[in-house]
């Protein structure tokens, strides 16, 4: 065990999982560089973040994703009340964002991601492999939360409705398929070709990139901003990834054009931190069995 998840095992499972999320949503922030999107550099194609408020806005949420852990302890198993209950901390959760962001939407659709996750890792921590942690969340996902909007108005719901593309929501119904078949496998791929840990954390987030129809980048940028985003993660990759010579050529080109065009993939980089909560999952739930 080492000496982080040593410590960790004193803590409660939910500060735990909580504890997890934060780290995901701010060890993506800081990955650099990242084409778009807000990192170490700057603030990409955005004129409203930067990544200090990144960081307020991942620690405000350490609270709401205990709180999503706890309930899932409470209910333990996946049920109506549970997802109504995840549904109502995770409302409450963007109004705390919003009042640290003064109103700037940073991770509305990490705290969806996550939410589910942390509370789908809490009902079972004897299966806390990636495939069954977003069976259980995409179990929870297709339920009804009768507390929710009737209506979506965000960005990205207006995006599914014009291009008839699948969203975050679906994303989750269909238990994170550009995690589970893309992130996880390209980061383990990068890892074992020696890529180095920074290397390998930005391939998985292009191997997102090559098939999220991330409505973030379609928003800004239409069908032809997700083209470029999709086939210009895909030249990374296939030059050789982040750590070789012509794959950083291709990720500059890359970053040019989603500068160019105004886009930024939210979306993926959303999927990259509930890809690193998932990546770090099991030991650290090992770590809470053995303290047991």
């Amino acid at each position: 065990m080492s000496a982080v998840n040593a410590l960790r095992a004193q803590l409660s499972l939910s500060e735990c999982l909580a504890d997890l999320a934060v780290e995901a949503l701010i060890d993506e922030a800081d990955l650099s560089p990242k084409p778009g999107l807000v990192d170490k550099r700057g603030s990409g194609a955005h004129t409203d973040l930067h990544l200090g408020l990144m960081h307020a806005s991942a620690l405000s949420l350490w609270a709401s994703f205990k709180a999503m852990a706890d309930a899932a302890l409470v209910h333990g198993e996946v049920n109506v009340a549970l997802r109504e209950a995840i549904g109502q901390i995770g409302r409450d959760a963007e109004v705390e964002m919003l009042r640290v962001t003064d109103g700037v939407n940073t991770h509305r659709g990490a705290i969806w991601a996550l939410g589910l996750l942390t509370a789908a890792a809490a009902l079972d921590v004897r299966t806390p492999g990636a495939s069954d942690v977003t069976l259980r969340a995409a179990r929870l996902a297709l339920l009804d939360d009768r507390g929710a909007p009737a209506h979506r108005d965000s960005h990205g719901a207006r995006v599914c409705r014009l291009y008839g593309v699948r969203g975050a929501r679906e994303e989750a119904q269909l238990a994170f398929p550009a995690v589970t078949r893309q992130a996880l496998p390209q980061l383990q791929r990068s890892r074992d070709g020696g890529a180095g840990e920074q290397n390998a954390r930005l391939d998985a987030l292009l191997a997102i990139m090559t098939t999220l129809t991330d409505t973030c980048v379609l928003y800004r940028a239409g069908m032809p901003g997700l083209s470029s985003m999709q086939d210009g993660a895909r030249a990374v990759l296939e030059a050789g990834g982040c750590s070789s010579l012509e794959g950083r050529r291709r990720l500059r080109a890359l970053d040019n054009d989603m500068l160019r065009l105004h886009a930024s993939p939210g979306g993926a980089a959303d999927l990259l931190a509930a890809s690193l909560f998932l990546d770090r999952l099991q030991p650290v739930l090992h770590a809470q069995i053995g303290s047991v």
